[in-house]
């Protein structure tokens, strides 16, 4: 076999190991062709503008120029389309990063993909909305901060069970899904596991394999009590007879007292020291204790697997629809694809050309912020006065005094 032809087998081998990339954005050049602005809330003037911009903070102009939601108090919605794959026998790989340099208070950051067909023009969420296969990403509003990952199966929409947090603050950071066929799943931020599982078991999608069995219920001599009182344990004689307050044996009547005016003088009363509180058996371990009561399981006979789960024989269009108080989000670094590598190999990419640069130029910027403010809000004379009364005990008097601790050692 030539070397030419040897070279050429190897690099096809190499080509599918790596898998299929369905999908790739990253907003350079001419990405206005690929990609549709919904005209959703548009005639209600609720419809928010988007621009592609480097933002404030970034480590190459150019390469981290990415998709930014410019209005607040918005809808958003916009959309791409690409060839149509299912993932029923291969890995989906989704993922995009997410940059809130606006410092989010409110506002969703979550994309979702769409089985082929939608209609772009009008795709729309809230009531009514398209149905989609998957919501994956970020949502902020308060103190909730969580990472949805949603399956919609035979029509309906179930979020994990078990909230994931996500990131908040204003530097760009990495989400991304591996939904795998056997449908186990990971969820990482930059390149770190948040969370893995099985879809079966994290989402309420099937009905439970076992249930209590109905024809068995708890013994009616079952005893589940572990403490009682102790039999042996018997109230003293006269203990309830015991007053709680009594006059006050220390109390006399004051000298100006007048009978006549004041009426007849009683002591006041206080709390009387014998008095021990409502009396209580002693607690012993039960010993017909039989400890708790456990409902036998059986087999459901309502479960049925459902191999369909989490497998969409149709993807084909991807969009960011949603709804923010506080623009200025920025996405970019977008890639769906059948290969974890593929994906890592992005994020690294991203990480080794702009992460340090984009921290540092964040780092600078609340630096001059800082600055800025107390350049406009400098220290009242009170404050400098109280400054220097606190440097002068580390002064002069402060000296003597420390002197003089000294010498007296």
């Amino acid at each position: 076999m030539s070397t030419l032809r040897t070279a050429t087998l190897a690099l096809a081998g190499l080509a599918a190991a790596r898998g299929t990339v369905y999908f790739k954005e990253d907003f350079s050049g001419d990405w206005e062709k690929q990609w549709v602005v919904s005209d959703w809330k548009k005639t209600e003037g609720e419809a928010g503008a988007w621009a592609v911009t480097e933002g404030q903070f970034y480590g190459d102009a150019e390469a981290d120029k990415g998709l930014k939601t410019m209005d607040d108090a918005r809808f958003y919605a916009i959309s791409a389309s690409f060839d149509e794959f299912s993932n029923a026998e291969k890995p989906l790989v989704v993922q995009y990063s997410v940059k809130h340099e606006q410092n989010i208070d409110c506002g969703g950051a979550y994309l979702k993909l769409f089985p082929k067909g939608v209609d772009q023009q009008k795709l729309h969420g809230g009531e009514g909305e398209d149905e989609y296969n998957i919501m994956f990403g970020p949502d902020i509003c308060g103190y909730t901060k969580r990472t949805h990952f949603i399956l919609n199966h035979k029509g309906k929409n179930s979020l994990i069970t078990k909230d994931l947090t996500c990131k908040s603050d204003q530097l760009t950071h990495i989400y991304t899904l591996i939904l795998k066929p056997d449908r186990s799943f990971e969820i990482l931020i930059d390149g770190e596991v948040e969370r893995a599982g099985n879809v079966l078991e994290e989402f309420d999608l099937l009905p439970p394999k076992e249930i209590q069995d109905p024809a068995r219920s708890k013994p009616a001599d079952w005893v589940d009590e572990q403490m009682i009182d102790d039999p042996k344990d018997i109230k003293p004689e006269g203990y309830d007879s015991i007053a709680k307050e009594i006059m006050d044996p220390e109390a006399t009547k004051p000298s100006d007292w007048d009978d006549e005016d004041d009426g007849e003088w009683e002591a006041p009363m206080t709390p009387n020291p014998e008095f021990k509180g409502v009396w209580r058996a002693k607690r012993i371990a039960n010993p017909e204790y039989k400890g708790e009561w456990e409902h036998p399981m059986i087999a459901n006979p309502e479960f049925a697997d459902d191999d369909s789960i989490a497998k969409y024989a149709s993807f084909g269009t991807v969009a960011f629809e949603l709804w923010q108080v506080k623009a200025g989000t920025i996405f970019d670094n977008l890639v769906i694809t059948d290969d974890p590598a593929e994906a890592e190999a992005l994020r690294k990419s991203w990480e080794t050309g702009s992460k340090e640069g984009e921290k540092a130029m964040f780092d600078a910027h609340e630096e001059a912020e800082r600055a800025k403010d107390a350049e406009a809000n400098p220290p009242s004379e009170e404050e400098d006065d109280e400054a220097g009364d606190y440097e002068g005990s580390d002064g002069e008097e402060g000296g003597e005094a420390e002197a003089e601790l000294k010498d007296e050692v």
